[in-house]
């Protein structure tokens, strides 16, 4: 997640919904359980070190390591028979440095989003994106800062969610809706690879259903020590109610974990809500909802390292995240934005 100095910058279970609810009914309720059981702390773990690991340098955006991650992610994808987007000619969204030097600040190295794609098969034009940042922070003073939470964490969960997408489309079930795997660079500079894309889509962002956006899911933050079983849910209601209910009813159905809202709180004083990649997709009228575990003491610190992953909490976050993209992208009618963001 992004560091700033200024801290200023339906509960209804999807069986019992109400009438015109809106949440789909699987015809195979065994279905959608299968597919998260793919989703497993093991794979995460294995992706994790990995992506995480010294070889990858801290993952400082436009450097090597991250260079290198970028091809680790991509050629999971390949082994999925997951290919990049429709109209792109690689699994890279090329961006200039210029494009991400900010008015007094340093220049940033030229870097790319990496994004991949599986075409929905009755609303192929409607596009659900799950984002994640796979840049990090880097080297300081001759440490690495492997940026295990921050963000490899939501990294390798869009690995793990697109499996299980991967293993539907082969058996046959979905998506009806595209969905594309988003990983942006320089969140860490100032969320700059979400904004690019939202500036230069590959598909048009009115045909945008919704972001889901996984920001640090892998560690307990102080406040739950004593009862860690908890995701904070940040911007679910902004834009969307449907959004809002449909992650409340899946959490119920699929998950159980406890749905902390401090941080969407209008008047939270870290802002937080503004400070990771989903918010490129918001301030467009995207509804999105942001998946974040709380800052911790090795929050931007070299021992934010692969081996302090709480691996069965963050299998239950990712599980949550693929239970939504999973309803979002298989329902009769698209989710609406229904609100103006406030």
């Amino acid at each position: 997640m992004k560091k700033i100095v200024v801290l200023s910058l339906c509960s209804a279970l999807l069986f019992g919904c109400a009438p015109g609810s809106g949440l789909t009914k699987p015809k195979k309720a065994k279905e959608i359980s299968e597919y998260i059981n793919t989703i497993n702390k093991e794979d995460l773990s294995k992706h994790l070190y990995i992506v995480a690991g010294d070889e990858m340098a801290g993952r400082d955006t436009g450097s090597e390591g991250q260079k290198k991650a970028g091809e680790y992610l991509i050629n999971h994808y390949k082994s999925l028979g997951i290919s990049y987007p429709t109209g792109a000619s690689s699994y890279y969204q090329p961006i200039p440095g210029e494009f991400m030097t900010k008015k007094f600040g340093n220049k940033v190295d030229d870097s790319e989003n990496i994004w991949a794609f599986i075409k929905g098969n009755e609303f192929p034009d409607e596009i659900v994106v799950i984002s994640a940042h796979y840049d990090h922070v880097g080297n300081k003073n001759d440490e690495i800062y492997n940026g295990a939470d921050d963000d490899g964490s939501g990294t390798v969960t869009l690995l793990e969610i697109a499996e299980a997408f991967a293993k539907a489309r082969k058996e046959g079930n979905g998506p009806k809706r595209s969905v594309l795997f988003l990983h942006v660079t320089a969140e860490e500079k100032g969320l700059h690879g979400s904004r690019y894309y939202s500036e230069n889509p590959i598909f048009p962002m009115k045909n945008t259903v919704v972001d889901i956006n996984i920001d640090m899911i892998g560690r307990v933050d102080p406040e739950h020590e004593e009862n860690p079983n908890y995701i904070y849910v940040i911007g679910s209601d902004r834009l969307s109610t449907e959004l809002h209910e449909i992650n409340e009813a899946m959490n119920t159905k699929y998950v159980g974990l406890n749905l902390d809202y401090k941080f969407n709180d209008r008047n939270d004083p870290q802002r937080i809500y503004f400070r990771s990649d989903h918010y490129n997709f918001a301030k467009n009228g995207v509804p999105s909802i942001f998946f974040f575990n709380g800052v911790h003491a090795d929050y931007h610190q070299p021992s934010d390292t692969p081996d302090k992953i709480n691996y069965e909490l963050m299998t239950k976050r990712a599980q949550l995240a693929f239970a939504d993209a999973w309803e979002i992208a298989n329902r009769e009618k698209r989710i609406i934005a229904d609100k103006n963001g406030e």
